[in-house]
């Protein structure tokens, strides 16, 4: 098929119909304690009216789960009910920022925050402990055209630690604190000093206080990295009962369950928080937990559901950039946000997980799409064309591309996207090799993209890189009949990437070919388990796993 065709044409999943939304969640008990709209319950001291204090409270119970755009209006409507309370202004600029992992809001919005900041200053406070929360909030607009986010993000850190140290019995600033340690986590820093330091002021918080939504959430965050997960599932299972409400707390949880390879819970927890983000008109929540579902489905062959929920996920971002489903639009349209993000990763997860080259080397970009966004699509594609067997010059092509975006990412100073396009980069130019006969180059090649990935963290985005470098590495390895070498990179791939589908099976496999009888029995045992209850009928690799379990058991 000539290439101009290749870009053109649908694959499968383009071409199936417009799947029914997903099943409503099942309702939540309502959290003893809970505000009406169950947020979960906190309090927030001040010197304001106290016929605004439940809505400082509610609005401050917003914030710890991300739901920010309800935050910053109960914040203005404080504001519209007491206007000298000063403190309203601080919740608002605070909400602006968004999600203290990200780099907050364009040139508009930090002009926006601020302004909210200086008129906080001047609605006066009785408060000097509500003045301090103002000047954090300052500190991470100010000087915004001279310093970029993460040096602004580092004085949020500094002032929210001096608050803390200041008013120890003010339990809020702990805990904004300690999100703010989390919030200037380098993923290149495998000491986890970071995440390790705002634990010990989360846990001991959250031993006494177990219903509080931020203080569940941010455990969450500062465990998120594969090593220290266990240590979040106690917080993981108590957050979505204490705010069941809120879009991000009924899917925080699967950051946990997908770190572990739990699939059952993080699909209904995804399916939980996807239900509540199209109840709340947040498409961008919405596409989200729509990714993190995808992901799990395809990790236990339920592979109808997966295209379902694609399907289900176009159809919002087509709304959402229609503007027909009210706020959230900006984070859901196409080119920018959470929303661009999965709507590019989820078709690309359903190929590459499934092995279909010739469907991955179809793919087409998001119009419009951010570079780190566009270079997903390329990199699914240009992988498609170099393992199926497909044209080799137009794989080097979208390489080239690649290249082209990983040097405008690392020009732009986006040093954490430059890095895993530069992961993927070497990842297709190895399997271009290896398509080449160029093994001893390719494997070489593929071994710096797993060293680079060794030394980073996935952002928190997305539930895991489309294709784990060190995964593609044993793929190769198998592929080139060095099999001791293979399953040792498949086992080495899992401690990271538990229970994965296609890591599963190719350690199983590989270890079968070995005649190794008790890890492939194990492995195609675990593989089953996995897919229990999947599609029938069933992916080949689970037809291998049971005909080889039956015939050596």
């Amino acid at each position: 098929m000539p290439r101009t065709e290749r870009r053109t044409s649908s694959v499968i999943i383009l071409c199936a119909a417009l799947a029914t939304a997903l099943p409503r969640a099942q309702e939540h008990q309502m959290h003893h304690g809970a505000p009406v709209d169950r947020v979960g319950s906190v309090h927030f001291e001040n010197s304001c009216s106290p016929d605004v204090a439940k809505d400082i409270d509610r609005g401050v119970a917003l914030l710890h789960s991300f739901w920010f755009d309800q935050a910053i209006a109960a914040f203005k409507t404080v504001a519209e009910r007491d206007p000298a309370c000063g403190v309203s202004q601080w919740g608002v600029a605070l909400g602006m920022w968004g999600n203290v992992l990200a780099g907050g809001p364009q040139a508009d919005g930090v002009a926006t925050a601020w302004a909210a900041v200086e008129r906080g200053r001047q609605m006066g406070s009785k408060s000097e402990r509500e003045h301090g929360y103002l000047d954090a909030a300052a500190a991470l607009y100010q000087n915004a055209s001279t310093s970029d986010a993460r040096a602004r993000k580092l004085a949020y850190e500094q002032a929210m630690a001096n608050l803390a140290k200041k008013y120890p019995s003010d339990t809020e600033a702990s805990v904004f604190y300690g999100m703010a340690l989390v919030g200037t986590h380098l993923a290149s820093d495998k000491s986890y000093a970071k995440l390790l330091a705002a634990a010990d002021v989360l846990d001991p918080l959250f031993q006494k206080m177990p219903d509080h939504p931020g203080l569940a959430h941010y455990i969450i965050h500062a465990y998120d990295v594969p090593p220290l997960a266990p240590r979040a599932v106690d917080a993981a299972r108590r957050y979505a009962a204490i705010a069941p409400d809120a879009p991000h707390a009924l899917h925080m949880p699967s950051h946990t369950f997908t770190r572990l390879g739990h699939w059952r819970e993080s699909i209904e927890s995804n399916t939980a928080s996807a239900a509540a983000a199209r109840r709340a008109k947040s498409p961008g929540d919405e596409l989200h937990a729509y990714d993190y579902l995808v992901y799990a489905y395809l990790q236990t062959a339920h592979d109808r559901d997966a295209l379902r929920v694609i399907e289900t996920g176009r159809s919002v971002g087509r709304a959402a950039a229609a503007g027909g489903l009210g706020q959230g639009n900006v984070a859901a349209a196409p080119g920018g946000g959470v929303g661009a993000y999965a709507l590019t990763a989820m078709p690309a997860r359903y190929v590459l997980e499934r092995g279909q080259w010739t469907e991955a080397a179809q793919l087409q970009e998001l119009q419009g799409a951010t570079p780190a966004v566009q270079a997903m699509t390329l990199f699914t594609r240009a992988l498609g064309l170099a393992r199926g067997g497909g044209d080799l010059v137009a794989a080097r092509s979208d390489l080239a591309t690649l290249v082209s975006l990983q040097q405008k990412l690392a020009g732009n100073n986006q040093a954490y996207d430059a890095e895993q396009v530069e992961i993927q980069r070497r990842s297709v130019e190895a399997w271009i090799l290896h398509a080449e006969g160029k093994t001893a180059g390719a494997t070489a090649l593929m071994q710096t993209a797993v060293a680079m990935q060794d030394k980073t963290e996935k952002s928190a985005i997305s539930p895991g890189p489309l294709a784990p470098a060190r995964e593609l590495y044993a793929e190769m390895l198998l592929d080139a009949g060095r099999l001791l070498e293979a399953l040792e990179a498949f086992e080495a791939s899992a401690q990271q990437e538990p229970r994965r589908f296609r890591g599963v099976h190719g350690a199983a496999r590989t270890a079968a070919l070995l005649g190794n009888l008790a890890k492939a029995q194990k492995y195609y045992g675990e593989l089953v388990a996995i897919a229990e209850g999947g599609d029938t009928p069933e992916r080949p690799e689970l037809t291998e796993a049971k005909a080889y379990l039956a015939k050596t058991r």
